[in-house]
């Protein structure tokens, strides 16, 4: 696969570039070692197109996993406590898990576990490989990159997406490059406030 587009969110390709020149380097060649006719294994059920084969995006993940896993890139939690006191949340939010459970405890709260994943992390970089649903993008540019980042645990994030000509031949209608490219610029320039590099990708 290739890289075809790649758009920089508060400099998050320039930190790349300056910074990571390497990682970066790695990125792409992970991206062209991925060889997409070999995950055209989805046989379509849509009755236009029944019978056909799509891209699978599940064998789509598969392929970067393995090859990011390689590398070195691993997944990454972060643990938290959560509690319908936002005045409580505001306090105890900075603070390290265990000391959140006791406040929230101490308060008469009902103290709640959630925790933060992201698929692979090296480096202070987050990467997201996302063929799936488009609120998953969501997701993961708005409350993964943005809470990974403010807890110092990354520098920048990394958004690797189908451009809509590979999109409009995957077996489901995951989101898109040129449509999260909108829906990021719609939200202005510093929202979200984390550096990010959203790369859209095709055969």
């Amino acid at each position: 696969m290739k890289i075809v587009e790649t758009y920089s969110h508060l400099n998050g390709l320039e930190y790349l570039l300056v910074h990571k020149e390497k990682l970066w380097r790695e990125v792409g060649d992970v991206i062209a070692a991925v060889d997409a006719e070999t995950c055209r294994t989805k046989v379509s059920k849509e009755i236009r197109m029944q019978g056909e084969l799509k891209f699978s995006p599940i064998e789509m993940n598969r392929r970067f996993s393995d090859l990011l896993k390689t590398r070195i890139w691993r997944e990454s939690r972060v643990p938290y406590w959560v509690t319908r006191n936002e005045r409580l949340i505001r306090n105890t939010m900075s603070l390290p898990p265990d000391e959140q459970k006791k406040q929230i405890e101490a308060a008469g709260e009902i103290p709640i576990f959630s925790y933060n994943q992201t698929d692979f992390v090296k480096d202070r970089v987050a990467m997201e490989v996302q063929f799936g649903k488009y609120a998953f993008v969501a997701y993961d540019l708005f409350v993964k990159h943005l809470a990974f980042y403010i807890r110092d645990e990354i520098d920048v994030g990394i958004e690797i997406l189908p451009m809509k000509s590979l999109q409009a031949d995957m077996s489901s209608g995951p989101g898109y490059f040129e449509g999260e490219l909108y829906n990021l610029i719609r939200n202005g320039r510093g929202v979200p406030s984390v550096p990010l590099v959203m790369v859209g990708i095709a055969p």
